[in-house]
């Protein structure tokens, strides 16, 4: 149960970062792999830009969402295992 929780939300942290990576190139955004890292990471990073401004032009959701994606990890297993 432990390894399935953590192997989640890494996962979602790949996705995300994957996600910042395509940003970078061009790509074809109707290929289907890429159309569900786009959905997956969407619904995650858009509350995220709601409440979070860019900083200077950057969009720093990517940074936030991973953050609180590793904490959420660290308080269920930690939650497991007291």
């Amino acid at each position: 149960m432990i390894s399935i929780i953590s192997i989640t939300f890494e996962i979602l942290t790949y996705i995300i970062f994957i996600r910042v990576i395509l940003s970078w190139f061009p790509h074809n955004p109707y290929q289907p792999a890429i159309r569900l890292i786009y959905q997956i990471s969407n619904s995650i990073l858009n509350p995220i830009r709601n409440a979070v401004s860019p900083i200077g032009g950057i969009d720093i959701s990517p940074i936030i969402a991973i953050f609180i994606i590793q904490l959420i990890k660290n308080i269920i297993l930690n939650s497991l295992f007291a």
